[in-house]
């Protein structure tokens, strides 16, 4: 990660109500040529209908980005909790669609 120096450093706010944080157990990527549109969802057992619970719309370089820094932080945390294990391929899986978002 770069080094910023203090003249330059991002002062970031995080409200309260976001800090609150919103569950999600399924997320749906789609994408077009500009734009990556990532939908979180909360799937609750026996209910038929689902809601997106946050809808986040990036740029291509910023979703490497966020792959990227997911990947790092995935590995730093398999080296101290251990490998993270996947359900078996029944369950309800990350989705991606492809195609026009």
């Amino acid at each position: 990660m770069e080094n910023i120096n203090s003249e330059n450093q991002l002062q970031i706010e995080l409200k309260e109500e976001i800090a609150q944080g919103i569950y999600s157990n399924l997320a749906i990527i789609s994408h077009s040529s500009s734009e990556f549109v990532l939908d979180f969802i909360r799937v609750v057992p026996g209910v038929p209908k689902a809601e997106v619970k946050s809808r986040l719309i990036i740029a291509p370089e910023h979703a490497k980005r966020l792959l990227r820094a997911l990947e790092e932080n995935i590995t730093k945390y398999e080296s101290i909790f251990g490998t993270i294990r996947l359900p078996e391929e029944n369950q309800v899986p990350l989705m991606s669609i492809k195609g026009d978002a």
